[in-house]
């Protein structure tokens, strides 16, 4: 498990879905830290735009089809639960993830 990669995880109330990890990588290789923070996407396929708190992933990035990645709420979640891996965000939508978790959550990025 690396940081970027889009691995499915069975969550209890929304099913089975692909989520993005965003820890980074020594906590996600480090036995003693048993969670990670990730995102949900919405793997059914979507016949609309990306939501505000949305990005959009595709086949490129491992998926079936297009995927939307929900940027507003950071899962906390078990390490041992997570299952199959479907492939990894591409470097160029890396950064308009990361962008839109600072957008959306309305961390500051700059000193005033």
């Amino acid at each position: 498990m690396k940081q970027w990669d889009i691995i499915m995880f069975p969550f209890p109330q929304e099913r089975l879905h692909p989520t993005v990890i965003i820890s980074n990588d020594e906590d996600c290789q480090n036995p003693d830290i048993k969670e990670v923070n990730a995102l949900i996407c919405t793997s059914a396929q979507v016949n609309r735009g990306p939501k505000p708190t949305e990005e959009v992933l595709d086949e490129s990035d491992g998926l079936d089809w297009k995927t939307l990645v929900r940027c507003n709420r950071i899962h906390l979640l078990p390490k041992a639960q997570f299952l199959e891996r479907k492939g990894s965000v591409i470097a160029d939508r890396r950064y308009f993830v990361a962008r839109k978790i600072v957008e959306v959550l309305r961390l500051p990025i700059h000193r005033k």
